[in-house]
Order: C-alpha cells, then sequence, then structure tokens
C-alpha cells in the first residue's frame, strides 16, 4: 500500500511508519539505558561536587579562625615574653645595685682595715725606729764623747 507515489529523496509509505517506530523505540531505550543513567551520574557528581566546595568552604572557614587563635596566642606569648625580660632587667639592675653595694661596702671595710693595718705597722716601726735611734744616739755620743753614758 503506497499513500503517494512520487519519486523522489524521501516517500512517505508503510516504512515510514516503521523507521518512526523504530526510530521511538530506539530513542525509548536509549533514554533507558544511556540518558537516565547518566543524567543520574551527573546530578550525583554535581551534589558530590557541592558538597566537597560546601567542606572545602567550611574547612577554610576554620583555618580563619585556627589561624586567627595562633596570632591571639602568639601575640599573648610575645606580650609575656616582653614582660618577662622587663621584669628580668628591672630584677637585674636591682641586683646590680645590690651587688655594687655590697663590693663598695667590702671595699670600704677592707679600706679601713688595711688603713689599721698600715697604721699598727707604721707604729711598731715607729717604735722600733725610736728604739734602734736611741740605741744609735747612745752610741755616737759615746764616741763623740770617748766614755760611756748609762742612760
Amino acid at each position: 500500500m503506497q499513500i503517494v507515489s512520487n519519486i523522489a529523496l524521501i516517500t512517505i509509505n508503510e516504512t515510514l511508519i516503521v523507521q518512526l517506530i523504530t526510530f521511538l523505540l530506539f530513542l525509548f531505550i536509549i533514554n533507558r539505558v544511556m540518558f537516565q543513567p547518566l543524567r543520574k551520574v551527573i546530578s550525583e557528581r554535581s551534589a558530590y561536587v557541592e558538597t566537597l566546595q560546601r567542606e572545602i568552604a567550611d574547612q577554610q572557614d576554620e583555618l580563619q579562625a585556627i589561624s586567627k587563635q595562633i596570632k591571639k596566642r602568639e601575640q599573648n606569648i610575645l606580650r609575656e615574653a616582653h614582660e618577662m625580660s622587663h621584669k628580668h632587667q628591672e630584677d637585674g639592675s636591682t641586683e646590680a645595685v645590690e651587688i655594687i653595694a655590697a663590693t663598695r661596702h667590702q671595699i670600704t671595710a677592707l679600706k679601713e682595715k688595711t688603713a689599721n693595718d698600715i697604721n699598727k705597722r707604721i707604729m711598731e716601726l715607729n717604735h722600733q725606729l725610736k728604739a734602734e735611734s736611741e740605741g744609735l744616739v747612745l752610741r755616737v755620743m759615746e764616741k763623740i764623747l770617748d766614755r760611756r753614758l748609762v742612760s
């Protein structure tokens, strides 16, 4: 049964209907076998990518929060170190002043002791010198007078 009898590239006849039915059947099968699973995989992957992007954003926020905490701790530690350094400098200055005062006191005590020792030695030497000079004067006088003097 031929509907139109025409010599052309396309003729409308029963094969066209069969081809249309097979094409629609092919579309139905290819849709079930290929396009629906492909769309499902694409939607799953896009959901997975969105999940990863949310996790990345959350991790970046957490990283920023941790960075802020680290900077805050670093500032606190630097401040504490500065305070400790200042305290140690003050303690060192105080200790240096105490050491200098103690050293000056020791120097003064040593100077007084040395002065006393020197004065004692001078007095001893004066007594020895006086005794020797008296003996020397007595001998000189005896030689000059050419006689013996009794003291």
